[in-house]
């Protein structure tokens, strides 16, 4: 299952990094949603259709495939579109991805809580993607309505027009020109102050016309293996966080076990193992909105990054069942979700700073081709961690 939806994710995210350039913005992300809304549906009416649960599982595992295609592009594509935005509105992205992972768990907890039977409770959950990815469609159409979004989406070719400028007439020579022929100066042009400023003008004009013709077009933007020179440190970051992350949650922490019997077994592992994780990966996303430490130059944040690994034995050596080699030497439910705690809010955290630096390393222009390529690298690290979890788990 995890690789399954993985796989697809990493695949589609590479492809869009290389194709965003010649396919649309609307293309991409109004079309991802559209496809996305129609599996669901799909999903939503086979479990009111009889079928066999081979047949009904073969479904399931193809549309799982098509939905991680669709939705990599759609990720790959909002990442490129926050990265025009304002930096803070990165943080606000990435909170919200952590906010919808915390609505998931919450949904398990109260299917639970309902004791409501098999079919209603996948119904439940196959609509509420629906709602939510109709929603999200409604509020992109709605986007280029709002002035502050065409400000800053359009900022792109403003800033293309605005370098244009700049290397077509420097500063200093532009004033240098106006204040040579300021009559306030006691300069004219020709001896006649009422001909300085066609003097000026003139000027300006033949300036222009002495530049090549190759110059008047805007800047290109950068290639992506420029792009990627300037921001190959956050990549990293982003791509170990989350390959440390996925290597132990949830194939590790799902089995973990608790000491106490009861009603509480059947609500250890969504509380403690998802919803902890989430709620906590989302204080951690939102606590870069206030804080941001350490800076994107600074050394200390990969290190930092790196010493995330800690979390990987300390939650391999919780209370975790079936076990084959290792010891266990955190057996209580309070240890298992202290560590959860620190490692969700360090993920988050870390996560958050990685994709809000990046595009700040580089020019505005190619702020929409880091976004793309940080959502690249998330889903490679998504995708190793995937992998990881397989011989780590069996090391348990």
């Amino acid at each position: 299952m995890t690789l399954l939806s993985q796989l697809p994710l990493l695949l589609f995210t590479l492809l869009n990094s290389f194709l965003y350039q010649w396919i649309s913005e609307k293309m991409r992300i109004a079309g991802s949603l559209v496809f996305i809304l129609l599996l669901f549906i799909l999903t939503a009416v086979l479990v009111k259709i009889p079928m066999e649960e081979d047949r009904f599982f073969s479904v399931t595992m193809a549309t799982i495939w098509f939905i991680n295609s669709f939705g990599a592009v759609l990720q790959g594509s909002l990442f490129g579109l926050v990265g025009l935005l304002p930096q803070r509105y990165s943080a606000v992205f990435m909170s919200g991805q952590g906010l919808a992972g915390t609505f998931a768990a919450l949904a398990m907890i109260f299917a639970i809580a309902s004791e409501a039977d098999s079919e209603s409770a996948a119904l439940g959950y196959f609509i509420t993607p629906c709602v939510g990815t109709l929603v999200t469609l409604f509020s992109y159409m709605l986007l280029p309505k709002l002035e502050f979004a065409r400000f800053y989406l359009d900022s792109k070719r403003k800033s293309y027009e605005l370098e244009t400028s700049s290397r077509l007439l420097p500063t200093d020579a532009v004033e240098d020109r106006v204040k040579s022929s300021d009559p306030s100066n006691g300069s004219v042009v020709n001896g006649d102050p009422n001909k300085a400023d066609s003097g000026e003008e003139e000027g300006v004009k033949q300036a222009f016309l002495a530049l090549p013709s190759e110059n008047t077009s805007s800047p290109q933007k950068s290639s992506i293996l420029q792009v990627f020179k300037k921001i190959w440190v956050m990549a990293f970051c982003v791509t170990f966080v989350f390959t440390v992350t996925l290597s132990v949650f949830p194939a590790v922490t799902v089995d973990v076990k608790t000491v106490y019997g009861g009603k509480w077994e059947r609500y250890f592992i969504p509380v403690v193992c998802f919803l902890f994780f989430n709620l906590m990966d989302f204080i951690g996303r939102t606590v870069t909105l206030v804080s941001k430490w350490p800076s994107k130059d600074s050394r200390l944040f990969p290190l930092l990054v790196v010493c995330r690994v800690v979390f990987v034995p300390l939650l391999m050596m919780c209370n975790v069942q079936e076990r084959n080699i290792m010891p266990v030497l955190f057996s209580d439910d309070f240890m298992f979700a202290a560590i959860m705690v620190f490692f969700s809010v360090s993920s988050g955290y870390f996560v958050c700073l990685s994709m809000t630096y990046a595009p700040q390393l580089v020019e505005p222009k190619d702020g929409e081709t880091a976004g793309v390529l940080m959502a690249f690298f998330l889903a490679l690290g998504l995708s190793l961690g995937a992998a990881l979890s397989f011989p780590l788990r069996f090391l348990v």
